[in-house]
């Protein structure tokens, strides 16, 4: 275990992966793949027994990557202009499966889903169960139903 600067790099890329897989990729993959190039560095100065070669090959990997490929790979991840699940919904028609009252939330089933759901400020009579309801808009995970 001479290779100290090898096996931290090693340890180093693999934090920063599982740190990524943990927050659910909200880095854009920059975590995981910043750290893949750490933990090759790293395991590349393991293979030849050189701190040098890990540490230029980590640096080398990690700049690769943020000048040539990041803006790649976020383009691809990104796409602007198109709708999101939630801008679908408003509009359908949903049934209450849990009285909705307007000081109370309850519960809609819209296409197989239940829903947290709550009246719009419109909306001043409770709904009962088997009752349909129009999605106005979504807040979060709730429908705001008339």
């Amino acid at each position: 275990m001479g290779n100290w600067p090898s096996w931290s790099l090693l340890a180093l890329g693999g934090l920063m992966i599982l740190a990524e897989v943990l927050m659910g990729a909200a880095t854009g993959f920059d975590f995981a793949l910043v750290g893949l190039s750490l933990a090759v560095g790293g395991g590349l100065g393991l293979f030849f027994e050189s701190t040098l070669v890990a540490l230029f090959s980590a640096g080398a990997l990690s700049f690769l990557y943020l000048a040539l490929f990041r803006s790649r790979i976020r383009s691809k991840l990104i796409t602007p202009g198109l709708p999101s699940n939630a801008d679908a919904i408003p509009g359908k028609r949903a049934v209450v499966t849990i009285q909705i009252t307007p000081d109370a939330p309850g519960q809609v089933k819209l296409n197989d889903e239940v829903w947290r759901a709550v009246l719009s400020p419109a909306v001043l009579e409770p709904r009962q169960p088997g009752d349909s309801v129009i999605v106005e808009s979504v807040d979060g995970v709730t429908l705001i139903v008339r």
